[in-house]
């Protein structure tokens, strides 16, 4: 678990101060900080009052927030499904324990989920199935409960305060089944996202997105290529944080070949990149899902309306 206490999020409460014991020795994200995890789902069901109608349906297809506390334990077995056993993702002894990717924000945040409702899970209570998801983290609740993810990866404080007029929104956790992986599937998700940003009246998305690998070397071309060719302006750029940074301007310019690298790029971040999104300064590497980590910074001012009207379902055909 990341360490959240950055100088610009001072909270009223510690999200691990509100939802479990503060751990106090080596190991603390192990089993019992797992299931101390599990039960601050709890308190998130009885907290929770998120609008139950649906935000978008395509087919059997469904997009909407989690509304329970078993439907967010869904969504963590569909992430530990994909990055613990299709991915290099190493899981600690808590989430190996519950087969599932449990956090502590999982607590404090909005889960967007895509149902099928075609496919149903072999349970007595014969669910439909959770096939993708994003985690949402709005910033009222992250200055409340501890701050945001992203922090234990990127210097972020001084980003938001150069717009303290503006709300942000941090997106992460995102991941989909991968027969879903198309373009039907992640266009309702960002559907979803969509008709949450204009609910909750917010301003800027942000948060980290993964690159396969753990060896800058290996990495350089589509490092270099987010470098050269996708970074912040000033007024948008945060940096890595000094003891995880790791240069992305490995090649020069001149010998970047934008086609290779947008083909080395996860379909992810070629989409941030299309909405105009900006990377930030430095990456860092996460041992622990075997990644190589970039900041992705998306004013919503400077996407385009017609990609606003590409996720308006009402304005096609089911």
């Amino acid at each position: 678990m990341p360490n959240v206490q950055r100088a610009a999020f001072r909270p009223q409460r510690s999200l691990f101060e509100r939802f479990r014991p503060t751990p106090t020795g080596p190991g603390a994200p192990g089993i019992i900080s797992s299931l101390q995890a599990y039960g601050g789902l709890q308190a998130w069901a009885a907290r929770a009052h998120r609008p139950s109608q649906s935000l978008g349906r395509v087919g059997s297809l469904e997009v909407r927030l989690a509304q329970t506390a078993a439907e967010v334990r869904q969504a963590q077995k569909l992430r530990y499904r994909v990055f613990y056993q299709e991915g290099s993702a190493i899981p600690n002894p808590g989430r190996l324990f519950a087969r599932r990717d449990i956090d502590g924000y999982d607590t404090i945040c909005d889960h967007l989920l895509v149902f099928d409702h075609a496919v149903r899970e072999r349970s007595a209570l014969n669910r439909p199935t959770v096939v993708g998801t994003y985690r949402l983290l709005r910033q009222p609740l992250a200055e409340d409960y501890g701050g945001f993810y992203t922090a234990g990866e990127f210097d972020i404080g001084p980003l938001i305060a150069r717009h303290n007029n503006l709300q942000f929104l941090e997106l992460g956790r995102s991941c989909v089944l991968a027969p879903y992986r198309n373009k039907r599937t992640v266009e309702l998700l960002w559907h979803g996202i969509h008709a949450y940003i204009l609910q909750n009246r917010c301003d800027v998305m942000f948060g980290c997105a993964s690159i396969d690998g753990t060896d800058p070397e290996r990495l350089a071309l589509p490092l270099s290529f987010l470098h050269h060719y996708a970074a912040a302006p000033d007024t948008w750029r945060a940096r890595a944080l000094p003891e995880r940074y790791v240069e992305m301007n490995r090649m020069s310019k001149e010998v970047v070949n934008p086609k290779d690298a947008l083909r080395a790029l996860p379909p992810l971040i070629k989409g941030y990149l299309r909405l105009g999104a900006y990377i930030g300064d430095g990456a860092v590497i996460d041992h622990e899902f075997g990644t190589t980590d970039v900041l992705i910074v998306l004013p919503v001012s400077v996407i385009k309306q017609r990609y606003f009207d590409h996720f308006d379902l009402s304005r096609r055909a089911a």
